[in-house]
């Protein structure tokens, strides 16, 4: 049997997915409704302090991260699906726009 590389593309996708359904909508809630409505305090001082935080650089990475790469193969297979070929322009329209937003965000996780 020969060996593949697929292995390398499924984990970051299937990674992506499960963030992608279990903490995205957690983070939207908490930050996007909870917080502006007031059940939710946190302070400035505290989401700061995790934010420049190693682990929290390496946290926020990965939920923006494999979210972005799990979006990029299913707009692929979608492109796919509607006709618009398996070729490499596709290819590298998803997977380039995945990576420069990867990119991006690590540059500005950095940069903090």
């Amino acid at each position: 049997m020969a060996r593949s590389n697929k292995p390398l593309l499924w984990l970051p996708f299937a990674g992506g997915g499960l963030v992608a359904a279990l903490l995205t909508p957690v983070l939207i809630l908490i930050t996007g409704v909870l917080m502006p409505l007031g059940f939710v305090h946190l302070r400035y001082e505290t989401i700061a302090a995790f934010s420049h935080n190693p682990i929290g650089k390496l946290m926020l990475f990965v939920a923006v991260a494999l979210p972005v790469w799990h979006a990029a193969h299913r707009l692929r297979m979608t492109a796919h699906d509607l006709g618009l070929g398996g070729g490499i322009a596709v290819k590298a329209a998803c997977y380039g726009t995945a990576w420069l937003l990867i990119l991006a965000g690590a540059g500005a996780l950095i940069a903090m």
